[in-house]
């Protein structure tokens, strides 16, 4: 590994932010020097410590407008509770529902249905041939997704169903003017995803468009870092492995910003916060993914690699199944030592990622 080859990795990955989101992480890239900052009535929040702050200091409002529980609302009216924009008892209801599925003996039965699907699909390398590591991340999320939720469908219509419900989502609250019909698209995805699903609430939506979107985008970029960074000896070493995938996760960050909105007053980085006021943590910046390059010998550490997956009562249910499912696409990938062929950036995605990435066996 060298300094060469990690910007290689880098410069690749950007083409993620600039090809997709170009203007609002323009924004967060030049907003990044201070721990918090205010612009109107919006407080951009970077700083690690800000961050923390921000989720677990500061009530907040998870159902208004703008944040990614009022967008579900919205999409997901008339259906029961939904985990991402509940409070109290919903929301530990909710959580207790997922956590056999997400605890380490869930995961564990997991990966009795995802390992023999990455043989299967990196197979093709052995032979000479490509593998396109986003489809195979599709198949991947869709299995995982549809186990969890006891879904009908294959696993590709469940995560091209969910892939559509978050990108109209997003489409409908982007910075910018009105846009027409994108709230009658959002609604219409959300249907077609409940569809798919065969009936069932809202979390059951929340929860297949979170699982599906968050691997579509992870995966296939921390595999092109690595295979850009020359890390395959690493991923290859099963003591370096898990730390590898954590500093992957940290400097990929699926979700690089959090949408929130504050509920009352407070103080995040020194910066005075109203209630009302719209709260943007940027995850990236807070895990250090734009100044630290990911090395399994020399990480970040857990407390900080982990601030990708949010912070304190909010944090992600589903941190456990991310960070074991990159260390068997890994270790399936590794013997082979891939480079990357072809990348298209996702201009249509809800989270920042590639359309292709494909990828064909080392030397």
């Amino acid at each position: 590994m060298t300094s060469t080859a990690q910007a290689r990795a880098r410069r690749r990955d950007r083409r993620v932010y600039l090809r997709s989101h170009p203007l609002l992480f323009g924004l967060l890239a030049a907003t990044r020097g201070r721990a918090a900052r205010r612009i109107g009535g919006t407080v951009l929040v970077h700083d690690a410590a800000a961050y923390r702050e921000a989720l677990t200091g500061i009530p907040l409002d998870r159902t208004a407008a703008g944040t990614t529980g009022g967008a579900a609302r919205e999409a997901l009216s008339g259906a029961g509770g939904v985990l991402f924009d509940q409070e109290g008892g919903g929301h530990r209801a909710g959580r207790r529902s997922l956590a056999e599925g997400l605890g380490a003996a869930g995961v564990e039965e997991l990966r009795a249905l995802w390992r023999p699907l990455l043989v299967r699909g990196s197979a093709p390398l052995g032979r000479g041939a490509e593998v396109d590591v986003v489809a195979l991340a599709r198949e991947l999320a869709g299995s995982v997704a549809g186990a969890l939720l006891g879904c009908p469908a294959g696993p590709l219509v469940l995560a091209e169903a969910a892939s559509e419900a978050a990108a109209a989502s997003v489409r409908g609250h982007l910075p910018g003017p009105p846009r027409p019909g994108a709230a009658a698209a959002a609604a219409g995805a959300a249907e077609r995803l409940r569809g798919v699903l065969g009936g069932g609430d809202a979390l059951d939506a929340m929860v297949a468009v979170a699982a599906v979107n968050t691997t579509v985008a992870a995966v296939p970029r921390a595999v092109a870092w690595c295979a850009d960074a020359g890390l395959w000896g690493q991923a290859a070493d099963a003591g370096l492995r898990p730390r590898l995938a954590l500093e992957l996760l940290r400097v990929t960050a699926a979700s690089p910003v959090l949408p929130r909105v504050a509920a009352g007053a407070g103080s995040v980085g020194g910066c005075p916060v109203r209630g009302g006021d719209r709260l943007l943590l940027v995850a990236r910046h807070a895990a250090g993914a734009h100044r630290r390059d990911p090395d399994g010998r020399d990480p970040a550490g857990a407390g900080v690699a982990r601030l990708v997956f949010g912070a304190g009562p909010h944090v992600c249910p589903g941190a456990r199944l991310a960070t074991v499912l990159l260390e068997d696409v890994l270790e399936a990938l590794a013997g082979y030592r891939p480079v990357v062929v072809r990348s298209r950036v996702d201009r249509r995605a809800a989270l920042p990622g590639w359309r292709v990435l494909t990828v064909g066996a080392g030397s």
